[in-house]
């Protein structure tokens, strides 16, 4: 009886073990997939912010080519700056972005306190905007309307013969509130 209990424990044990060891599997996993897909997209966006300086230059050479020296001058130092920031998104990998931005925070903790304030600001804005239009929306679909029938903005529609006759939605006397209807030769 105690050497079964002894197995029944180091095959308990075992199994915690291999179930411990698939979980770390899973998250080494897990990690490397948010690795491969940070890189990617920091590449695909310093593309794109790399573009935007191009960009930028057009308007201050377009700009120059008017006269406008100063404004000119500001859209070729806006230019440069976007473009450091797209080559460092371009060529850093997602542990050289983690640690950069570590470093920020470490070295600018007001700015990236604020910087997350605005984050969090910008997303309670767009949920709260998302959530007036889901809340119309459901709404909508849960607002009975007697069939056959239309309403207007007014609440007042036709009839649901659609004879025309302006119909409000009230029910005759003794219908629609659970009275029985009278009934003729009794």
């Amino acid at each position: 009886m105690a050497e079964t209990a002894t197995e029944v424990r180091e095959q308990a044990q075992e199994k915690v073990q291999q179930a411990g060891e698939q979980v770390q599997q899973a998250a080494s996993k897990a990690t490397d997939q948010a690795r491969t897909q940070v890189d990617q997209r920091s590449t695909e966006y310093g593309e794109r912010v790399t573009s935007t300086a191009d960009d930028i230059r057009s308007v201050g050479q377009h700009l120059r080519e008017q006269g406008k020296d100063q404004p000119a001058r500001v859209a070729d130092q806006a230019a440069q700056h976007v473009e450091r920031l797209g080559g460092w998104l371009r060529d850093s990998d997602s542990d050289r972005l983690l640690s950069d931005i570590e470093d920020f925070g470490r070295r600018q903790p007001w700015a990236f306190a604020l910087g997350g304030l605005a984050l969090g600001i910008a997303a309670s804005r767009f949920l709260k905007a998302s959530s007036t239009q889901r809340y119309q929306q459901r709404q909508s679909l849960n607002t009975p309307t007697p069939q056959g029938s239309s309403f207007g903005s007014n609440g007042v529609g036709t009839s649901p013969n659609g004879e025309g006759v302006p119909f409000t939605g009230n029910p005759a006397p003794g219908y629609g509130t659970g009275a029985t209807p009278p009934v003729e030769g009794r």
